[in-house]
């Protein structure tokens, strides 16, 4: 079935109420018709199955017929601060970490950034990533959409730090540990939020690993090779979301 996340304002009474560009793609491109079903997401992790009942002209309204929790969340709360790539990388960083199970996306300004947007710049973008965030949520049957904040600088990240119960800092320059050694030393079971901090193409400069150190930061090591700045952040989702058993591990 056809998937689509609504405002909880649209469930009302057994009903949900669909309009705008939903209501263009279900009635122009899918074509769907009265008597079809399509599940729909209020973004809370319940799913609702519901059976088309009526299409005017710029409405469907929707009979609920069952309710089920959605399953496909995550335990681990996963925060991934990245540093602004070049061109419509952001994009692509945005669109597989929502796949992967990311719960929330910082974009991130850091002294190599080369990326710098106005405030008129920011929004648009940020606009963007939201709805990148939302197809990749609908695509991927989760059962909440990331939340794509404003752009921080590294300094703001201070107010986050209570925020965490571990802060992971993948670092080209650090040779001795890496994830799984970190993760020896605590108790995965007993972790519930997590921040990955990502550098920009060029890196993180010394006194920028300093300061997050000084948040409460691990620096890693990814191993021999040296990843790229849209890389990274997914190989360590991937990698926290396999310890913690949610894709397979």
């Amino acid at each position: 079935m056809h998937r689509f996340f609504v405002s909880e304002e649209q469930i009302r009474d057994d009903l949900v109420i669909i309009k705008g560009n939903d209501y263009n793609h279900i009635v122009n491109s899918l074509r769907l018709n009265p008597g079809d079903k399509l599940i729909v997401c209020p973004g809370n992790c319940r799913d609702y199955v519901a059976t088309i009942e009526e299409i005017k002209e710029n409405q469907i309204t929707g009979k609920i017929i069952k309710e089920y929790k959605n399953r496909n969340e995550p335990s681990l709360n996963i925060t991934l601060a990245q540093a602004l790539p070049k061109k419509r990388k952001m994009d692509l960083v945005i669109q597989k970490a929502t796949e992967i199970g990311v719960r929330s996306i910082i974009p991130l300004k850091t002294t190599r950034t080369i990326v710098r947007l106005n405030k008129k710049k920011e929004r648009k973008k940020t606009d963007r990533w939201q709805k990148i965030a939302k197809e990749a949520a609908k695509q991927s049957g989760r059962g909440r959409i990331p939340t794509v904040e404003r752009v921080y600088s590294l300094k703001e990240l201070t107010q986050f730090k209570s925020n965490f119960d571990l802060i992971i800092i993948p670092w080209e320059e650090e040779q001795g540990k890496n994830l799984k050694n970190v993760l020896s030393t605590v108790n995965v079971s007993e972790i519930s939020k997590i921040l990955v901090i990502i550098g920009p193409e060029g890196g993180f400069p010394p006194e920028e690993i300093k300061f997050i150190e000084q948040l409460g930061g691990i620096p890693i090591t990814l191993g021999p090779r040296i990843l790229r700045t849209e890389t990274a952040g997914l190989v360590v989702l991937t990698m926290l979301l396999y310890e913690s058993g949610d894709l397979g591990g």
